[in-house]
């Protein structure tokens, strides 16, 4: 049988991808069974779980940055990659290489026995089992969808953190924020710290936690992040303030993420010399996260952005940066997302709409987006058949001084990254 094994790491992830007959099938009972067979415990010292609508990744990139900063061994899984399967784990700040990844997926499928599981229950437990072999001071996991389902809550979290609720993966979650909080807030554990990264979260997050006797530690309530000046910003609670750079991930919801981020390590009541909070906020970097290129004199803006909340954190970040010609954008979305509710949210700060088809199962075609939203701005756009065709007809547009605004999904931006990079 092993002989019949996958060799490579792009042989096994084809090999993952056909293990259960569903993408997504929530419930935890398979991969704590086959975790429970590969002896696998708490995967660090410390673990902070990081789930939430938005903000999940640059939270877990705060985290982080300034745990290694204050000399930490960190390791941090997030989903999904852009580029490269190895994105998604990381040990003392660097992508796992294939034949760790290869050797960690051999670990599962020794374990698995007649087990059907998930690509990502899959790729959770290879993780797991990889930090657990590490011998780490802390491990940093990003929930993949939910929360309560999700294969990382086999996981007990040290501190828990959600970002931010609002309506994405309707399907799964529910249609109103109450609802979609209920699945976000099974992360929470039994007397252990939750940090809620908004001064207003679902009353059901609230709930959970006090049913649980857990403490609830709000942004906006509990801690503050309030602007000094340009480049600088104040980090407080009751008992200690900071004053801290802005973060390298310059939109304005990002300091939002970094003070998040701050409260979460201070609930681990680990101590962080001083220094290490100025210097992981500035460090923190994430691909695809409002990443800047220039073409000609346009300045070029990538995001993986795809529900009406991030969109909206979107526009106030062009808002605050504002560029002296025009605001193009070139958007790609998948079937499933509010395409109209993102438009709405941006369409004040953009001068033109270009729209891209994706492929896959869960894709469309530009002129179906269209279709989707013929009340918007987009409803006049340009329409092209694929990210590269619509992201040319945007430069091709675009002057000095304008600015083009690439968005809409990890898919989207993955496609332009890399005709973006080869350009220089």
């Amino acid at each position: 049988m092993s002989s019949a094994r996958p060799a490579t790491l792009e042989q096994w992830l084809a090999h993952i991808e056909q293990q259960h007959p569903q993408a997504i099938a929530m419930g935890l009972d398979r991969v704590r069974e086959v975790a429970q067979r590969m002896q696998l415990g708490q995967p660090a010292a410390r673990c902070i779980v990081v789930g939430g609508t938005n903000g999940k990744g640059s939270t877990v990139a705060f985290i982080e940055a300034i745990a290694r900063a204050a000399g930490w061994k960190v390791g941090a899984y997030t989903s999904p990659h852009l580029l490269a399967y190895n994105e998604r784990v990381r040990i003392d700040g660097q992508d796992v290489d294939d034949a760790r990844l290869v050797a960690g997926f051999n670990a599962v499928e020794d374990a698995r026995g007649d087990t059907a599981l998930t690509y990502f229950e899959y790729g959770t437990l290879c993780a797991l089992w990889l930090f657990q072999q590490a011998g780490l001071d802390l491990a940093v996991l990003e929930v993949g969808l939910g929360g309560r389902l999700d294969a990382v809550n086999i996981i007990d979290a040290d501190v828990s953190v959600i970002t931010t609720v609002d309506i994405d993966h309707a399907d799964w979650l529910g249609n109103d924020r109450e609802t979609i909080g209920e699945e976000k807030a099974g992360i929470i554990r039994g007397w252990k710290p939750v940090i809620l990264g908004e001064i207003d979260p679902p009353s059901s997050v609230l709930r959970r936690a006090y049913v649980l006797g857990a403490n609830a530690i709000r942004f906006g309530s509990d801690f503050f992040a309030e602007a000094i000046d340009a480049e600088r910003w104040r980090w407080r609670d009751v008992s200690f303030r900071i004053e801290l750079p802005q973060p390298a991930l310059w939109a304005p919801v990002q300091r939002n993420n970094a003070a998040t981020a701050i409260a979460a390590l201070r609930a681990l009541d680990k101590p962080v010399p001083r220094a290490a909070w100025a210097q992981g906020v500035a460090e923190a970097s994430v691909v695809g996260r409002l990443q800047r290129f220039q073409r000609d004199g346009v300045e070029v803006l990538l995001d993986v952005g795809h529900n009406p909340q991030a969109a909206s954190a979107l526009a106030a970040a062009l808002k605050a940066q504002p560029v002296p010609g025009r605001t193009l954008a070139v958007y790609a979305a998948l079937a499933d997302k509010d395409a109209e509710g993102v438009v709405e949210a941006l369409q004040a700060q953009v001068d033109g709409w270009y729209l891209a088809g994706l492929e896959g199962p869960r894709g469309q075609r530009a002129a179906q987006l269209q279709a989707r939203m013929p009340a918007t701005a987009a409803a006049a756009a340009v329409l092209a058949d694929g990210v590269q065709q619509a992201l040319d007809a945007a430069l091709a547009a675009a002057g000095e001084g304008d600015r083009v605004l690439l968005f809409g999904s990890f898919h989207t931006v993955a496609e332009a990254l890399p005709l973006l990079r080869s350009a220089g």
